[in-house]
């Protein structure tokens, strides 16, 4: 009888332990499964989307990966497990990758816009660089509210925008040659001349230090 006993205990335990590691693994895998659907439902949603709602993604896929990760690393045997969490993040990397690129272009694009409407006001239309509505009776406000607006930003100005006005500066130069044949007058022509040499240098000097600062950052 005691032998038996012995051997009831001896069932009961073994069933038990089972028992619980029937229970973790459930555990593991549903789990394991939540991180997966997780990954692969939020990797479906537009670039556009996902930027706007980028902090919630971010904290919603760690917590799925902790709570997924806590489960599977109870199991003797989670290579299995493993596998497909890795396989996930690799997915979501990828997804993560995407979405920040092209959130620096959006980022990139709506910098490069600010920086236009300041130069040239609230007549500019975006994306157009033709400038028609640059006429000889607007043409010296159009290059004074640009040097005038670089002379007070230009400490806050990057490589890239710098960049970005010398591209706009050409542009409204290219302009300026079709409206000096539309009756542009000698004064406002004298004074355009003497905003170009005030700019000229601004901008050489600037967008060199621009630069030197972010060599400097790079480097560190």
């Amino acid at each position: 009888m005691k032998n038996l006993n012995q051997i009831i205990v001896g069932i009961l335990g073994c069933t038990l332990i089972l028992a619980s590691c029937s229970d973790e693994k459930t555990k593991a895998e549903q789990m394991s499964d939540n991180f997966v659907k997780y990954v692969d439902s939020v990797s479906s949603v537009q670039k556009e989307n996902a930027i706007e709602n980028w902090n919630e993604i971010e904290s919603e896929y760690e917590e799925a990966k902790q709570n997924a990760n806590r489960e599977i690393n109870q199991l003797d045997d989670r290579m299995e497990f493993e596998e497909k969490i890795n396989t996930a993040n690799a997915k979501y990397e990828q997804f993560k990758s995407d979405v920040l690129a092209e959130k620096e272009k959006l980022d990139y694009e709506s910098q490069k816009n600010r920086v236009r409407v300041a130069l040239l006001g609230s007549n500019y239309v975006e994306d157009d660089m033709k400038f028609e509505w640059i006429n000889k009776d607007n043409i010296l406000s159009v290059y004074e509210n640009f040097v005038n607006t670089v002379e007070e930003n230009k400490d806050s100005y990057s490589r890239e925008d710098w960049d970005e006005i010398k591209l706009i500066y050409e542009a409204i130069d290219s302009r300026k040659n079709t409206v000096e044949n539309e009756g542009l007058t000698s004064e406002d022509n004298r004074k355009i001349a003497g905003l170009k040499l005030k700019f000229a240098p601004m901008y050489t000097v600037n967008r060199m230090g621009a630069k030197s600062e972010e060599n400097a950052e790079a480097k560190q």
